[in-house]
Parts: structure tokens; C-alpha cells; sequence
């Protein structure tokens, strides 16, 4: 199968964008730099949200830690003429585990005109602790741990619409509810791989978008269960592959499109990191957060439109 990308001079142009170095400060982050006063007994914080927010962004775009992208934005504040105060990377440690995330950053960049189409998927990040190599040389025990990332990505616009950061013992399907808590469109199908099948993922589906349809593989031992009112959509599945087999199934429905959501990991591997960098728990939600937030903020700079091309008569001989 050969794609063929549509708006390939729109798309250069944003993937230029992406490696930009214009900064700029708008009024209402300027007003909103200073944390409002508490009326609680104890310190008045310094920095807002948003003033952490906007450290920690930076650092993660340019693969600098806590002192570095202090430093940075030290000088990008100075050549810009603005008098603010800038967060120490000490502040940026402690407020990252209590971080949470402005009314903009839930903000859609794509607009959906109708129900959206929901792909969901895990990946694992690596953590803090003693290398592969070391464990392949030495022959030690590995205190190296993972956490699993659980994406909903949009497959028409390729934007992440959820997200939640997990031990690695916790289930795939176990974390579909709090995704499906971030998502306020109604869903018009849901596509997911094998680890969803089950009644708590219909169900939990079917609770947020009663019409909502599925593509879901069922195990291949599957059987169809007449009486199982909520998953007659995956009764269909079985008697579909029973009759023609999973690969005419997968074409038939669609499957495929759940790559988009490999690529949503690959791309957040790839430009954020393979790995996490902070060492508590909730610090390492916050940075997961702030990555999905530069790949959303990056699509928007430019998305490609790929089409599939047509197979010349001398191929398909």
C-alpha cells in the first residue's frame, strides 16, 4: 500500500513552526504569572500554575532539566524585557507533584463536528533505576520499573484527547473509565486491540455514548453468547470471523486505523523521551501531562492528509 500526503507544502511549513524559537508572552499569562493569594494558614506560593506550567514546557521541548530550563527562561524573559520572576528548579521539583493542568490546556485544538472516533491504547515508560546493560553485564537484579501510559487518541484529527499515567501492574482495561471521564464528545466508535475485550469495556462505553459502536477483536476462542445483551456488537465480531476470518474482519471494519494510536506513542517516544525523568509518583503525571500537551500543540502546527493511492493495472496483475 503506497499513501500519498495531500497537503504536503501546508505540513513542511508546520513542521518548521515545530522548531521555532519565537517565544511570546500574552497579556493574560502576564496577569496570571503570580499565584492568587491563599486564605489558608501557611506561605503564599509565588508562581502560579501557569508559571510552572510554562517552565517545565519549555525544559521538555528542548531536553533540559530543572536548572537548565530555569536558565532558560531566565534569558528568554530578559531578552524579551519582561520583569518576571522566574521559578527555581527546587520550586519546579516540589510543585510538579502538586501541579494541575489550566482551563486552557483542556481545550480541544480540532473541534469535532460530530461523535468522534476513539482509539485507545498503552505503552510502557521507562523509570529511575539500574540499566539494562548493567543487568546483562553483571548479572544483578534490575530495580528498573515502568509506568504505563494509556492514550485516547482522535482518529480523524490525531490529537490526544486523554490520558492517565499507571503503575505497570495496573490493567489496560482498568483505566478506560478515567479516560473516558476526559472525553465530552460523544463517541461514535471506539476502536481498541484484544487486552479491551470484555463487558467492563462495552459497558463503560456504552454508559458514556449509548451508541457508540465497537471494533474490538474478541480472543480467538471467543464464542457468541445469545443472552449477553450489551455485547451483541461483539457477537457480530464472532460470527463475522467465524465466517470469514480475522483478516477479512479487520479490513471489513476498519481495524487498522488503530495504528494511529502506535504512532501517537511512537511520536511521544520519539520527541519527549522514552523515559521518565522525575521521581515521584504524581511529578511523573505531571510531566506525562505536559508531554501530551506539546504533541497536541505541535499538531497544531501542521497535521498531513494522507490518502491511499491507486494501485496501477500493472500491479494488480
Amino acid at each position: 500500500m503506497k499513501f500519498k500526503v495531500t497537503n504536503w507544502a501546508e505540513y513542511e511549513a508546520g513542521l518548521r513552526r515545530r522548531g521555532s524559537l519565537t517565544l511570546w508572552v500574552t497579556p493574560e499569562a502576564l496577569a496570571g504569572w503570580a499565584a492568587p493569594r491563599r486564605k489558608t494558614r501557611g506561605g503564599q506560593p509565588l508562581y502560579s500554575d501557569l508559571a510552572i506550567e510554562t517552565t517545565l514546557m519549555l525544559g521538555m521541548v528542548f531536553g533540559l532539566r530543572l536548572r537548565q530550563s530555569e536558565g532558560l527562561l531566565s534569558s528568554v524573559l530578559d531578552m524579551m524585557g519582561l520583569d518576571l520572576p522566574v521559578p527555581d528548579h527546587t520550586t519546579l521539583s516540589r510543585r510538579a507533584r502538586t501541579w494541575k493542568p489550566s482551563a486552557r490546556g483542556n481545550d480541544r485544538q480540532h473541534v469535532a463536528d460530530g461523535p468522534v472516533h476513539v482509539l485507545v491504547d498503552s505503552t510502557g515508560l521507562k523509570i529511575y533505576g539500574a540499566g539494562q546493560w548493567l543487568e546483562e553485564k553483571h548479572g544483578t537484579k534490575s530495580r528498573r520499573g515502568w509506568r504505563k501510559l494509556h492514550l485516547a487518541v482522535d482518529a480523524d484529527s490525531g490529537e490526544i484527547i486523554a490520558h492517565s499515567l499507571t503503575d505497570q501492574e495496573t490493567g489496560d482495561a482498568m483505566q478506560l473509565e478515567p479516560l473516558l471521564d476526559q472525553i465530552d464528545d460523544e463517541i461514535g466508535q471506539f476502536t481498541a486491540d484484544g487486552a479491551y475485550d470484555g463487558n467492563p469495556t462495552y459497558d463503560a462505553v456504552l454508559r458514556h455514548s449509548p451508541g457508540a459502536k465497537f471494533v474490538i477483536p474478541p480472543r480467538s476462542n471467543a464464542v457468541e453468547r445469545p443472552t449477553a445483551q450489551a455485547c451483541c456488537q461483539r457477537d457480530d465480531h464472532v460470527a463475522s470471523m467465524q465466517i470469514d476470518g480475522r483478516l477479512k474482519w479487520q479490513a471489513s471494519t476498519g481495524y487498522g486505523k488503530r495504528a494511529l494510536a502506535e504512532t501517537a506513542m511512537g511520536k511521544y517516544k520519539g520527541i519527549i523521551g522514552p523515559r521518565l525523568r522525575a521521581r515521584s509518583f504524581p511529578a511523573q503525571q505531571t510531566e506525562a501531562a505536559i508531554g501530551v500537551a506539546i504533541l497536541n500543540r505541535m499538531l497544531a502546527c501542521g497535521h498531513p492528509k494522507s490518502v491511499r493511492c491507486q494501485a496501477s493495472a500493472g500491479a494488480t496483475k
